[in-house]
């Protein structure tokens, strides 16, 4: 799970690295991008921990029909919403990003990227939710594979629809999308292809339209609080990057190539918390308890073991990873300095990923939404707003630190609490 989270994340970071050679300009453009494309990620993932967690209960209950059913119609449900969010999306960039504090020169590089990236996205729903699916059946290794090719495709055509290699038209901004948008819907059909005729794991898609609603209904009470979970962290990284407009352009930029570096950092708990989910998800429906708490227990140390040591290394490595995308000094300070305060704070994220992600396993999302509003807005937003005054920039950074310091403890605590709520429940039935 690992190798293909890996491999999914440098899509953002080798689209970064391509485009950081056209100019500090396309640098900072494209960095205005990304708090839209955290946000329509993030509704992805709801529809995604919607698919794991009631999939994952269906297979601990042996109910492969159910799983078949659940599979298939969330995975449509996800491509036609996505699909309208990006039709207003398009009709949105002149309003969305000027908010965001994009001046009128890095513009038309934001639509040259955005007009094009937005159709991406239904295909990458749609592959997500099939692939979140085989997860909760215990089958990491075809998402990994699935991921990884996605990942060479785009990484291929990158530098040829970027540069206009081997007599293809120099496309620049448009071409990273582009090379987005060819990966994604090659790796939809593959993907549907092959579950479909291989595995045999979709259901009908013409059935009654009260069965395709039953799933719906069922997938959402996981999905909707899930989305609202990683909607928030977006919005707030958007207030972020509004914040950090007022210290310059080369300011936003650093801070793009942080948050490009920062998620291959991060992979080992995204990984853990990829899998977190199915895994509570089946010992829960199977009345397995004991490996619930058993499971929180080994996060926690991995997760603070794990933190350490990546506290160690980027130490030692924020500035050659920084070099990687810019020469430019005040860019590179701004990565820096980013890295350097937020990796205290990694191991806790960690925890706070995982944890919410075992909550929607265990079909309870509320916790989760709850958890994730009050890191991203009770706690960090007004630290925030008091570190940018007495320290400037870096306060903003050391906020963010410290809300995941905070929630890292309190969301470890209280699964463990629902853990022995539970545990009563099922030894009294």
């Amino acid at each position: 799970m690992a190798l293909g989270l890996i491999a999914i994340i440098s899509f953002d970071a080798v689209d970064l690295f391509f485009v950081s050679r056209l100019g500090d300009a396309h640098l900072a453009a494209i960095s205005f991008c990304f708090p839209v494309l955290w946000l329509l990620t993030s509704v992805i993932i709801g529809f995604e921990a919607g698919a794991a967690s009631t999939v994952s209960r269906a297979v601990g209950k042996k109910d492969d029909r159910s799983a078949r059913r659940l599979t298939t119609d969330t995975a449509l449900l996800a491509g036609l919403v996505t699909f309208i969010v990006c039709q207003i999306g398009l009709q949105t960039i002149d309003i969305i990003f000027p908010l965001l504090g994009a001046t009128d020169d890095l513009m038309p590089l934001v639509h040259e990227y955005m007009n094009i990236w937005y159709w991406s996205v239904p295909a990458s729903a749609i592959s997500w939710i099939c692939l979140a699916s085989m997860r909760a059946r215990g089958n990491t290794l075809l998402e990994g594979k699935i991921i990884i090719i996605a990942a060479i495709i785009n990484a291929i055509l990158d530098p040829i629809m970027i540069f206009g290699l081997f007599g293809f038209p120099r496309l620049e901004m448009a071409g990273a999308a582009l090379a987005t948008l060819s990966a994604n819907t090659l790796v939809m059909i593959g993907t549907l292809t092959y579950l479909h005729f291989g595995l045999r794991v979709l259901a009908h898609p013409f059935v009654a339209f009260s069965k395709i609603l039953n799933s719906w209904s069922r997938a959402m009470h996981i999905g909707l609080p899930a989305m609202l979970t990683n909607t928030i962290v977006p919005i707030s990284n958007a207030v972020i990057v509004a914040m950090i407009a007022n210290y310059g352009v080369d300011a936003v930029a650093g801070f793009g190539v942080a948050i490009r570096i920062e998620p291959i950092i991060l992979i080992a708990f995204y990984s853990l918390s990829a899998v977190t989910s199915p895994f509570m998800g089946q010992n829960f429906a199977a009345g397995e308890i004991k490996r619930l708490d058993l499971a929180r227990k080994v996060i926690g140390k991995f997760c603070v073991i794990s933190g350490v040591a990546l506290a160690v290394v980027l130490v030692l490595l924020a500035k050659p990873l920084a070099a990687l995308f810019t020469d430019t000094a005040s860019i590179q300070n701004v990565a820096v300095g980013y890295l350097w305060i937020m990796a205290l704070s990694y191991g806790a994220y960690g925890m706070v990923m995982s944890i919410c992600a075992g909550f929607n396993g265990v079909g309870y999302p509320l916790p989760g939404v709850v958890i994730s509003a009050l890191r991203a807005l009770v706690l960090f937003l007004p630290m925030a707003l008091l570190g940018q005054w007495v320290f400037g920039l870096n306060g903003i950074f050391v906020a963010a630190a410290a809300a995941n310091i905070i929630m890292g403890v309190v969301s470890y605590l209280w699964f463990g609490r629902n853990i022995r709520v539970h545990g009563a429940q099922f030894s009294q039935t």
